[in-house]
Order: structure tokens, then sequence, then C-alpha cells
């Protein structure tokens, strides 16, 4: 009130051409609080006025972007804003002694302000957005934006059809429990809405879930401070199974396909060869995303794996056939020359045949011709009766008087 009456008493007694001087300003919020005369030691002390009570420092969170994944280097970049609030004893004014000045903002540099360390940090783009507010009560605020590389285990065995889970670990380690503690603004739910309503990208990943967990890290008998906020994110397969499943499958059925046309088999098998080739660079592309090392292979791998085994089988099948076939066809070519053979021996042999009847026949017709026809003999009338005696002899003992008359009466 002092000042406000000098300030007035100022303005009634000023004189022509000097210019008023006026008290509500920041510049007198600054003047008030003794900044530009101290050192910038005050900036580096933590601001307890009870050292047996640890300072609280509140944070919020703010999911704004998914900017990258990297599956091969196992690594993600968010774009996030933390907010911090803390209380500064020290820095206080009454605001109507400024014309109701309840609120400045000043550098981070200025006073103290929580150091913060993110532990999964592979990489980081410092924003140049580096103010606090500092309101009459010394309550401090400062919302900073934060583009983070962090180190993530990515889980690819579901490949495109997986969510992954990353955590962006916040702590102080120049501060132990004793000294400093770190607590939630907001529930779970109240930062997982406001990111959702905030959330910028809508590219290959979607923001699924957020949850906080707030432990305590041991190091060197010490605690220290940790919260860690658990993002959950869902993969959109849709540009995968049109650019790799889709065709993969296509390629596989032309290739079953190729068996069954009407093609000799060297086309097939050159076909098949051309679809192995395109199947091969679609599994390159699938390794230039995918991790060279992993506990488990994913699904996609093996799926790619059988239906490129499926189509060197169908190959190899062909080949086969065509050995067949080559084999066959010098079967055939042996068994016609043999059956060429038998054939001509066949004939040969027939050939020599009818020249030996031709030769025979006219030999036969020869030897009719020199030799003279033959007469039978006139029969000698003794044979008939010497059977019949013969006969009686065998039949009578008294046979020998019969046979002398007989061959009288015959020679008579």
């Amino acid at each position: 009130m002092q000042r406000a009456f000098i300030a007035i008493l100022t303005l009634s007694l000023g004189t022509a051409g000097a210019a008023p001087r006026y008290i509500c300003t920041y510049y007198d919020v600054i003047e008030h609080l003794n900044i530009t005369s101290h050192s910038k030691l005050h900036a580096h002390i933590l601001p307890k006025t009870n050292w047996k009570e640890p300072l609280e420092v509140n944070m919020d969170f703010m999911l704004i972007a998914i900017l990258s994944v990297a599956e091969k280097l196992q690594t993600v970049t968010f774009y996030f804003v933390l907010s911090l609030e803390w209380k500064n004893a020290f820095v206080t004014w009454d605001p109507q002694d400024f014309c109701n000045i309840s609120k400045i903002v000043l550098p981070m540099d200025s006073y103290w302000s929580p150091p913060i360390f993110i532990l999964e940090r592979v990489n980081e783009q410092k924003s140049d957005l580096e103010y606090m507010v500092v309101m009459h009560n010394g309550t401090f605020n400062t919302s900073q934006p934060f583009q983070v590389t962090l180190t993530c285990s990515l889980m690819i065995l579901k490949f495109p059809f997986d969510t992954q889970t990353c955590n962006i670990s916040i702590a102080s380690f120049l501060y132990p429990v004793t000294d400093l503690v770190m607590k939630i603004k907001r529930t779970p739910a109240e930062m997982m809405k406001n990111s959702q309503s905030y959330f910028l990208t809508d590219g290959e990943w979607k923001f699924t879930n957020l949850s906080i967990g707030e432990y305590r890290e041991r190091l060197d008998d010490e605690e220290y401070p940790v919260i860690t906020y658990k993002i959950s994110m869902e993969r959109r397969p849709t540009l995968y199974v049109l650019n790799l499943i889709l065709p993969t499958c296509a390629l596989y059925l032309l290739d079953m396909a190729v068996l069954f046309g009407p093609s000799s088999l060297e086309e097939k098998i050159s076909f098949q060869i051309s679809i192995i080739l395109g199947s091969s660079m679609l599994a390159v592309i699938l390794n230039n995303m995918l991790p060279t090392s992993s506990n488990e292979p994913p699904i996609i791998v093996i799926f790619f794996l059988g239906t490129f085994l499926l189509m060197i089988m169908a190959v190899l099948d062909t080949f086969f056939l065509l050995h067949q076939q080559h084999k066959s066809l010098r079967l055939d070519k042996a068994l016609g020359s043999i059956q060429q053979g038998v054939h001509t021996k066949l004939a040969t042999t027939e050939a020599n045949n009818q020249a030996t009847k031709h030769l025979t026949k006219k030999s036969q017709e020869k030897g009719q011709q020199a030799k003279p026809h033959w007469k039978p003999q006139e029969q000698d009338p003794v044979l008939p009766v010497l059977e019949k005696m013969l006969h009686q002899v065998v039949s009578s003992g008294s046979g020998i008087s019969v046979l002398a008359t007989e061959i009288k009466s015959a020679g008579k």
C-alpha cells in the first residue's frame, strides 16, 4: 500500500515533460523478486524450506504423435508434451501490489527446475520453448515438447498383426526420494483421453492404451523416484497385406496352376523359376524391415519360407517329369530300332524261304521230266499158294503132303 501511495503521489506531482512511472509492469515484479541483482546460484539450489520434507513435483503427460517405429533397430520415436509443477516458497508476491499481476513468464534458468532424465532415450531433439510460468504463490509450471527416440523391445512374432508396448521412464537421479518425490497429476484414463483428443498422426500405428507405473530405483544405497508411462500401440496391417501377403499367395497359386497348363515342361520350368525370383524380391523387402535377430521367428517369415519351399518342390517335380519324359523317349527310340531290326530280319527270312521254295519247285519239276513213268510188275502166281500152304501147316501137322500136291498143281 505504501508503494501504491508513492506511485499516486508521483503521478500527482509529476512535472511537465517527465514520463510518469508505473509499477504495474512485469519489470516491477522481477525487481521485487530481485532476480537481476543476485547470482545464478539460486537457479541450481533446491528450493526447500524444511529439509526434512521432500519437494513434491507433479507430472502430466500427453502423447501427440507416434512418428516412426524401426523394427530392425528396435527403436520408436515419440512426440509428447511433459508438464511439470512444483512450488518455490522463496518466490512470492501480492498481486494487489502490482495491479493484480498474478503470474509472469521467465526463462528456465531463472530459477531451479527439476532435472529429469529419460532412461530409454537414444536421441533427442530439444525444443526452443524453455520457459516456465511463475505464479504469485510460488507455483512453477512448465510444459516442454519432446521428440525422443527410445529403445523398445518389439515383439514381432505376429507381424504385421502385432501390438507393441513401449515405456517412457522419467527419473531424477540427482535427488533421492528424501529430497524430491515425483507424482502424477492426473489419472491414466484422463491422460489417455486428453492424448487421444490431441493425437495427430493417423499412419501405420494406432495409439490404444496408456498406463502409468510409479516405483523407486535403488542406486548406491539411495532410492530415486521413477515414473514409467507405458504406451500401447497397434499396427494397421492393411498395407502389408496388400503388398506382401496377397502377392505371395497369388504367386504360389500361379505356380501351382502352371503344373496343369498345356505348355511344355521346359516352358513350365522357366516360368516357375521366374515366379520364384519374384517371391524372392518380396522376401528381401520383408528382410529389410524385420530385425536380424529375435527369440522367435515371425509367423510371416515361416509363411514366406513355406511358400518358397513349395515352389522349389514344384520346380523339382517338373524336372523329374522332364527326366522321365526324356527317359521314355530314349526307351521308345530303342524299342523302335529293335522292332525295325526284327521286321527287317523277318522280311529277309521270308524272302529266303520263298527263294528256297521256288528253287525246290523247279528242281522237282526237272526231276519229274527226267525220270520214266513206273509201271507195276505182274504178281508171281506161286506166292499166294505158298502163303496159303504156310497157313495150313501152322494150323495142322499134315501139311507137308498137301504142300507138295499144291506145288505140283501150281507148277502145271
